[in-house]
């Protein structure tokens, strides 16, 4: 991963990833509110507490990770994302399934968004599309040089190497914590470049061990806010729908190229 773009790619991702939530917070549905001193990961009654970790328990998961890496084909799920604003203090709330394959090119990654308002966002051949039916038009993004470093953003806990995560990030594993049923190795992972540092102060992967994937993802802000993500019914080389990474669009949806 170039470090030089990282900021770059961080802050796309972001504009895509959020969907737009607050230009539309009515339309999302709401989490309670949190207090300020709250910020953080987003807490629930489930909250499992962390347990310590060996000193060898992140060498072997990494080393683990880079095994994986290499099998992995695919990758499908259903996720909740968690959108919370320090501002407001307000949690908006996305549901929907996401699609990646590895390809002989690189990574293609689709979403489809079900709730509050079906969405879907394709990257594919270095191109970001967001399709809006609400309003019949794709925005696309172009990632340009920058290709390279956007699939190894969307891969973050679904086919990247341990050794991906030590290049760009200086990896900590805070312990054991189980979550939607499963123990999971949770990692904290700070950006080594500064300007993105800037954008996102820290990753948070709750991974699983036995498939080293991720089943939980935290991107936590300066600001405060985050994006908090959950993936449940994961399914690993498996075959992926025919139309999961093609657009729906309709004969007279408007395209539009992002500057």
């Amino acid at each position: 991963m170039k470090m030089r773009s990282l900021a770059t790619i961080f802050c796309l991702m972001t504009a895509i990833l959020a969907f737009g939530l607050s230009a539309q917070p009515a339309a999302a549905e709401k989490k309670p509110k949190q207090t300020a001193a709250d910020s953080g990961v987003y807490k629930t009654k489930q909250d499992a507490p962390v347990t310590p970790a060996r000193p060898e328990d992140l060498k072997n998961l990494l080393a683990q990770m880079n095994i994986a890496a290499k099998a992995f084909k695919t990758a499908q799920a259903d996720f909740e994302w968690d959108q919370y604003q320090l501002v407001v203090n307000e949690t908006d709330v996305q549901k929907g399934q996401m699609y990646l394959r590895r390809t002989e090119k690189g990574i293609d990654a689709a979403l489809s968004i079900t709730s509050p308002a079906p969405k879907q966002v394709l990257f594919k051949d270095g191109l970001v599309s967001l399709y809006q039916p609400k309003i019949d038009q794709v925005t696309e993004h172009a990632a340009g040089g920058n290709r390279a470093d956007v699939e190894a953003f969307m891969s973050l806990g679904f086919g990247a190497s341990g050794d991906d995560l030590q290049k760009s990030y200086d990896v900590k594993m805070e312990g054991w914590q189980t979550v939607t049923g499963s123990k999971t190795a949770k990692l904290d992972l700070t950006p080594k470049d500064a300007k993105l540092q800037s954008s996102l102060k820290k990753i948070v992967l709750w991974i699983d061990p036995a498939r080293s994937l991720a089943v939980q993802q935290q991107f936590l802000e300066p600001s405060g806010d985050y994006r908090l993500a959950r993936y449940s019914n994961i399914r690993i080389n498996g075959k992926l729908p025919d139309d999961a990474f093609k657009l729906k669009t309709k004969v007279h949806t408007k395209f539009v190229r992002a500057q």
